[in-house]
């Protein structure tokens, strides 16, 4: 039996891929402690492994970093992610040495996570919750200019509160040593080697193991009138104006649709939903996704490796620079068409493209065929346990 500790940021699309490796683990025997936050303590204790609660480690925000944080800024995200380090510093030295793990198991964006591991000299994997970005991978992310501005003059910012972390024992070059991808460190990649850009500038340290879902449904197509599915994640998904759009835009079409807006959003700022949709705060996404033929999606690498793991082909309405990147892979695959216009006209005729060109239908079965052929948890348990044993 192994000891692994599990790290993660509390966001559901870089919690949600560990979840399974973690069960596969604790299947063969493993003891998982998973360090995370409590609304994510059920799904990880249905997984078997320990919960450690962090949440009174998180720093308080004031309204604007709060803001940034919504709008998935770079600088907030990775100041805030230094801060939590920082508090959690004693309670993790105590923690290693009482666990005393035998690898450590934590996403990519967890800096307390790295960094405990390089402190205690404990070997580390890293999951990674997107692409793995690199100088040729990285050409796929496409920044805005908001973006850009942001991080440039985010990082006198960072650089400030990195040098917190030396008095700690961390000792960090930069900040792009803490988030890039390099040859040197184990990491898991829950896409698969034909889909990951670039894949084969990557080493043997790199495991693509395809999606990691708890789900053993099979896709389920073309029985009765068509479904479209329409989500912005768990994030950026407070869009009145858009969902609006949507309805728009899909009152009048033969076909049924399913809109999952999140807890955010009051329904009533809806106003009257057509009687072809239906709209929950929540859903079963894969299962929803199994009967899609078609997905309107923000383009977040758990939602698009859903998608496409349940043959469901997609309009991509990219909100961040990651997301373009995915997006962008998924339109060279042929899985899915651009969102050019975000208006009702422009949704409508973006969704009847999917819908009546089975082109599309055909690439998202390919890769479908595709991601069911890689190891999955499995895969991602078997690398983390030789990780273990060098």
């Amino acid at each position: 039996m192994k000891k692994i500790a599990f790290f993660c940021i509390p966001a559901h699309g870089h919690t949600n891929p560990m979840l399974p490796v973690a069960a596969e683990l604790v299947r063969r025997g493993n003891a998982v402690r998973f360090y995370s936050f409590g609304e994510f303590e059920k799904k990880i204790k249905a997984a078997g492994a320990e919960f450690v609660s962090c949440d009174s480690f998180l720093p308080k925000l004031t309204q604007k970093e709060e803001a940034g944080l919504k709008r998935v800024s770079v600088t907030e995200m990775t100041i805030q992610d230094i801060r939590t380090t920082l508090c959690m510093d004693d309670f993790l030295d105590k923690e290693f040495k009482a666990f005393q793990p035998d690898a450590v198991y934590t996403d990519s964006v967890c800096f307390w996570g790295k960094l405990s591991a390089w402190k205690h000299r404990v070997p580390m994997v890293v999951s990674t919750s997107t692409f793995a970005f690199n100088k040729f991978s990285s050409g796929y992310i496409k920044n805005g200019p908001g973006e850009i501005a942001g991080l440039v003059f985010g990082l006198p910012r960072i650089a400030r509160e990195l040098k917190k972390l030396e008095s700690y024992g961390y000792y960090v070059k930069n900040v792009f040593s803490l988030v890039q991808s390099d040859n040197d460190t184990d990491s898991v990649v829950y896409t698969s080697k034909r889909f990951q850009p670039y894949a084969e500038s990557f080493s043997g340290h790199y495991a693509f193991v395809g999606p990691s879902v708890f789900s053993g449904v099979m896709p389920e197509k073309g029985k009765g009138r068509p479904l479209v599915y329409i989500s912005m994640g768990t994030v950026i998904n407070d869009r009145p104006d858009f969902y609006n759009k949507c309805m728009d835009a899909l009152k009048d079409m033969d076909a049924d649709a399913i809109i999952s807006c999140g807890n955010a959003l009051e329904h009533k700022k809806l106003g009257e939903i057509p009687d072809n949709i239906r709209v929950y705060p929540y859903v079963d996404q894969l299962a929803i996704l199994a009967k899609a033929d078609a997905f309107l999606t923000h383009c977040g690498m758990n939602s698009v490796s859903e998608s496409l793991y349940m043959a469901a082909p997609m309009v991509l309405y990219p909100q961040t620079g990651e997301q373009y990147a995915v997006a962008r892979r998924t339109a060279e695959i042929g899985a899915g068409v651009m969102l050019k216009e975000d208006s009702p006209g422009g949704i409508r005729a973006a969704i009847q493209e999917i819908l009546n060109n089975k082109a599309y239908q055909n690439a998202a079965a390919e890769c479908s065929a595709d991601f069911r052929a890689c190891p999955g948890a499995a895969g991602a348990a078997d690398f983390i346990e030789n990780a273990c044993r060098a």
